[in-house]
């Protein structure tokens, strides 16, 4: 069994109200692992991280935790002050 395979059993087809939450969790989660890892590649601890970007280091944990939603704007700061990256952004249809 695939993994859509799978979701499609446990969790209804894409557009169901069951499918959706768990594809935003999973959308969230990869964000905060994603700052994480990155975040881990720079050698920065949350703190640095924090600070490069004007936010303190328990909401850079929440969000690498999945506990606190990130807003594009704060995203944007994450990565462009924090990291020195540029954000990209895209919409698939």
């Amino acid at each position: 069994m695939t993994l859509s395979e799978f979701k499609d059993e446990q969790y209804g087809k894409i557009g169901t109200t069951k499918r959706d939450e768990l594809e935003a969790g999973y959308e969230q989660f990869k964000l905060g692992a994603m700052i994480h890892e990155a975040r881990l590649e720079k050698g920065m601890t949350q703190e640095q991280l924090a600070e490069k970007c004007g936010t303190t280091k328990s909401y850079i944990s929440r969000i690498e935790n999945n506990i606190k939603e990130v807003r594009i704007s704060t995203l944007q700061k994450i990565v462009e002050l924090g990291f020195g990256g540029q954000l990209e952004l895209s919409i698939k249809l």
